[in-house]
């Protein structure tokens, strides 16, 4: 839909019109008929560009495309800064329990939860929804 949709202009001046003509006690029903309209409008527009959109996604799929990341900094870096914030406590815990080797424990625990993480989201573990399609039906 256009910014300057003429047909909608022309239901707009329509509405008015109809307004003057039958006065203020229909003016509820008039503007909620145009709301109606409008929002038709917008779901028609929203629907058509759905569609296009998971057209083009089919297709770069069935290309061998992998779909375009749509993850947000947080959501792709929150468990390394949730970990590195909690890294500092789990520290102290280890060395005043176990010393030096309670130290290693405690990063080794961090750097290996990151790392699946990390193997994880680069598609080593990808969901079965997001597997390149195969012949074999699981």
């Amino acid at each position: 839909m256009e910014a300057r949709d003429p047909e909608l202009k022309k239901e707009l001046a329509a509405t008015l019109q109809a307004r003057g003509e039958l006065g203020e006690e229909y003016e509820t029903a008039l503007i909620d008929s145009f709301l109606e309209k409008v929002e038709q409008r917008l779901d028609t527009t929203l629907d058509r560009r759905v569609r296009r959109q998971l057209a083009e996604q089919q297709m770069s799929v069935a290309r061998g495309a992998r779909p375009a990341e749509t993850w947000s900094f947080g959501e792709r870096h929150g468990l390394g800064i949730v970990s590195l914030i909690l890294a500092v406590p789990l520290s102290a815990i280890g060395v005043v329990n176990a010393g030096i080797e309670g130290l290693v424990v405690a990063w080794l625990g961090i750097v290996g939860v990151n790392a699946f993480q990390a193997a994880r989201g680069g598609g080593l573990f990808r969901r079965r929804e997001e597997r390149a399609p195969s012949d074999w039906r699981d």
